[in-house]
């Protein structure tokens, strides 16, 4: 008997790869793909197009589907007056900006999903983002009799509209000298420390998004300047992210936001490049604090990762839904009679520990489980010993996971995008070096080799995305950038130059293709791509630093590395280029605020030469420096200029060094940090 499901649509997004558009291939509404068949069908017909951009694990994006995209008659509408678009944001962010840019110009907002109408020639007209059926079904129809009656006033729009979008992100080169004074980092932080919330940690409003890069800025120029009052907000931060329901308890990884300010009731979707992110900032932070909370979080995140996220390739995937069966965070929450039920005994103590409570409580009679208290906090209030708290935290975990395995578990994108696996190699890289453990490391070279091997092009490009054997998409920017990046941290962990040499050579293919020589800048996509209706270029730091900012400091690192003093000057007329924003919102800069922080205070290269010059390095991991540059050889071979000269066989030599000369050489570490000091 064939138990093959049969549908009653199957559309265009059925020959597509990516999960998100596979979502939508069997809606009765007539998806293209975006490209060329699309337009050519839009200006044949004379017919304005619907681009609408989400992505796989979007929660609104599924509630839109179901209610209008699923239903016949609002497709026929759509079919009928529309030539219809589907776009994966994450495989196609270039379309995104373009869109995302129009709509927030239109309407003051933006979010996913995004749906913007189009001329024939992609021309924004109007948008928005999630319409219910009732609003949806008037858009298509107001649009449309607008369209039919008074077209010269669509067209004449369009184009005012597409000229804003186009000059909304140009950026001039500065005429100021480019130079960099501390003051301008002190008013930054001046500004940002009124936006933060000194009870709960974070931003201090809802939602609240982890944004690494921001705490990393912060932590790094806390140690800097020995501001402890900041110093301790970081670390309030990052308690109370570990111990909230953002944090998965039981598997661990962190879900995309928390819709409270709080951190109680995420927005349960996990994001590859939010836990790539965070793996780095806990590592960092567990090195200035040694907090065993922010050890714990990092290899329970690293579980996570290595069991549900990566393929066997060694590749990453993209994301987990925030809905299973249709429900968000069904997945994750449980009934206080389940729990009962399941833990029996260990109920009492799981119930103080999670906060099976008013605390807990969430939608539904359901509870998220999350903590408010450390470990010790919570041995002192229950008079218990530590090895009876591990022990019974274990068990109850392990039955909670056990129990959520039989559960229908949320859909997985399973594409692996070439920048966001660059960024978990980072993370991982910074874990390795953090807490001296290999198992780390070992997944950063397997991944990076896959890059390598998969993504890296005969022609020294990169391709963006792979899923079942496919690399498809030219690359964007950030794949260059960040994997650049990632590859000079796979130079500082091993001292193996092959990674700073393929770090060189997608730096270069950067400029090549990218390189923008009128303002100095890099546009988002490559000259060999088909142009869209602007070239735009990302300069602003989100949940992801921008593409050019990561730019900035591959050039600003290489540079260093190779005393290439061209790559240097690019680096700083970025830097000088954006630095005048800097301090109106450090949120959105800081990035770049941390590139600033190699100009401003002194910048640390540390040469290590030795017989084994990477396990040297890994020692200086105990002691937290900011502001770094780590280089080694365990021989006279190396083609990093300022290592040469410095072996001496059969010795260890530590060099501490700061534009370009170099402290007197010790031998041990403790010698060394006190150079530093």
């Amino acid at each position: 008997m064939d138990h093959k499901e049969t549908h009653a649509h199957t559309n265009r997004l059925s020959k597509e790869t990516s999960p998100y558009l596979l979502q939508h291939q069997h809606n009765p509404v007539d998806w293209y793909p975006w490209g060329e068949e699309a337009f050519a069908k839009a200006k044949a017909e004379n017919k304005l197009m619907l681009i609408s951009i989400g992505y796989s694990s979007c929660h609104w994006c599924h509630v839109m589907e179901h209610e209008s995209f699923e239903d016949d008659s609002v497709a026929k509408v759509m079919n009928d007056n529309y030539v219809c678009i589907k776009v994966d944001r994450e495989e196609r962010p270039d379309v995104d900006q373009v869109y995302m840019n129009a709509v927030q110009l239109m309407t003051g907002r933006g979010g996913w999903p995004l749906n913007c109408f189009a001329l024939p020639d992609g021309k924004p007209v109007f948008g928005g983002t999630y319409f219910s059926k009732e609003q949806w079904l008037d858009v298509l129809d107001k649009l449309q009799s607008t369209w039919k009656t008074q077209p010269q006033e669509v067209f004449d729009y369009a184009q005012k509209l597409t000229d804003s979008v186009s000059q909304s992100d140009l950026i001039q080169v500065s005429e100021k000298k480019a130079e960099f004074e501390i003051a301008t980092i002190e008013q930054t932080v001046r500004q940002w420390k009124k936006s933060l919330d000194y009870t709960e940690g974070g931003s201090d409003r809802s939602p609240k998004f982890p944004m690494p890069n921001n705490y990393l800025f912060l932590h790094r120029y806390g140690h800097l300047t020995k501001d402890k009052e900041l110093i301790g907000q970081v670390y309030l931060t990052l308690d109370k992210m570990a111990f909230g329901g953002i944090y998965d308890q039981v598997r661990g990884g962190f879900s995309r936001y928390s819709t409270d300010a709080l951190w109680k009731a995420p927005h349960f979707e996990k994001m590859l490049y939010d836990n790539g992110q965070l793996l780095s900032l806990y590592s960092e932070a567990y090195q200035s604090s040694k907090k065993e909370l922010y050890k714990e979080t990092v290899y329970q995140t690293f579980d996570w990762l290595m069991a549900e996220m990566c393929s066997i390739e060694g590749a990453f995937y993209s994301a987990l839904d925030a809905d299973s069966e249709g429900e968000e965070g069904k997945f994750y929450v449980w009934s206080e009679e389940e729990l009962k039920q399941l833990l029996g005994e260990d109920f009492n103590f799981a119930q103080k520990l999670y906060n099976i409570n008013s605390k807990g409580r969430w939608e539904h009679g359901n509870y998220i489980l999350l903590r408010d208290m450390s470990e010790k906090e919570f041995l002192a209030k229950e008079k218990i010993e530590k090895e009876e708290f591990e022990s019974r935290k274990a068990r109850i975990d392990a039955a909670l996971l056990k129990a959520r395995e039989s559960r229908v578990r949320p859909g997985l994108d399973d594409k692996s995008l070439t920048s966001w696996n660059a960024i978990t190699i980072m993370g991982l890289v910074d874990a390795a070096v953090t807490f001296d453990d290999d198992k780390f490391l070992d997944a950063a070279l397997k991944n990076a080799e896959f890059i390598w091997k998969k993504q890296h092009r005969t022609d020294g490009g990169l391709n963006h995305s792979y899923k079942d054997g496919k690399s498809t998409i030219n690359g964007y920017l950030e794949d260059y950038s960040f994997t650049a990046q990632a590859f000079v941290s796979l130079y500082q962990a091993t001292l193996d130059e092959l990674w700073l040499h393929r770090a060189d050579e997608l730096a270069a293919y950067a400029v090549q293709h990218f390189h923008d020589p009128s303002s100095g800048m890099f546009f988002f996509t490559s000259d060999e791509d088909p142009p869209l209706i602007t070239r735009k270029m990302e300069v602003d730091d989100n949940v992801i630093p921008a593409s050019n900012s990561s730019m900035a400091h591959v050039l600003h690192t290489l540079g260093t590395y190779y005393e290439r003093q061209e790559m240097l000057d690019m680096s700083l007329t970025m830097l000088n280029n954006i630095q005048t924003r800097i301090p109106e919102y450090g949120g959105g800069y800081s990035n770049w605020a941390m590139l600033m922080l190699h100009e401003v205070f002194p910048y640390y290269e540390l040469a290590v030469m030795s017989k084994d010059p990477a396990k040297e390095i890994r020692a200086f991991s105990s002691t937290f420096i900011p502001n770094k540059l780590f280089m080694g050889a365990k021989n006279d071979k190396s083609s990093i200029p300022l290592l040469e000269f410095k072996y001496v066989e059969g010795e260890t030599m530590i060099y501490v060094c700061v534009e370009k000369t170099c402290q007197i050489p010790v031998s041990t570490l403790t010698e060394a940090l006190k150079q530093i000091d």
